[in-house]
C-alpha cells in the first residue's frame, strides 16, 4: 500500500451529449451545439465534469439540464474519447452519449448560446476539443 502515499494523478471524466432534438411528429430536427462561454471559446456539444459519487449517466443528464435547459432520455453510449490531446487544458476523458428530446435548448452556465443545427449545417470549422471527430462518428453510427 505505500504507492497510495503518493498523490494519484488522474486524467479528469466528463460526458458529453449529442442530443437529438425531434418535432412531435418524430421528425429530427437536429443536434444541439452552444457556444461556449469560457475558453477554449467556440462551438461544442454540450457536457461536463462527473461529480465524485455520480454515475457518468446521471452527470449527463445533470449536465444537460444545467447547460442547456434540456431533459434528455439516454439512447446508448456512442463512445469513450480519451486521446490525452483531446483538451489543450489538460488530460481529460469524455464518455459521450447518444441523447433524444423534443425542446428547444436555452442557455445556460458555460453556454453562451444554444441552437439546434440540421444535420448539413454543423459548423465543424467552428468545433472545440475532438468534437469534430464525435459527430463525425455520431454521423456513420447514424448510418449517415
Amino acid at each position: 500500500m505505500q504507492s497510495f502515499k503518493h498523490k494519484l494523478k488522474t486524467p479528469f471524466l466528463a460526458t458529453d451529449g449529442i442530443i437529438k432534438i425531434y418535432t412531435k411528429e418524430e421528425k429530427l430536427k437536429g443536434i444541439v451545439l452552444i457556444q461556449r462561454k469560457n475558453p477554449p471559446l467556440g462551438f461544442a456539444l454540450p457536457g461536463g465534469f462527473v461529480d465524485v459519487g455520480e454515475k457518468v449517466e446521471e452527470a449527463l443528464k445533470r449536465e444537460m439540464k444545467e447547460e442547456v435547459n434540456l431533459e434528455v432520455s439516454i439512447e446508448k453510449l456512442l463512445g469513450v474519447y480519451s486521446d490525452p490531446k483531446r483538451d489543450k487544458r489538460f488530460h481529460c476523458v469524455s464518455c459521450v452519449y447518444i441523447c433524444k428530446a423534443y425542446d428547444d435548448p436555452i442557455a445556460a452556465d458555460d453556454a453562451k448560446s444554444a441552437h439546434i443545427y440540421s444535420l448539413n449545417e454543423i459548423p465543424f470549422d467552428k468545433l472545440t476539443f475532438d468534437h469534430e471527430e464525435i459527430i463525425k462518428d455520431f454521423l456513420k453510427d447514424e448510418g449517415l
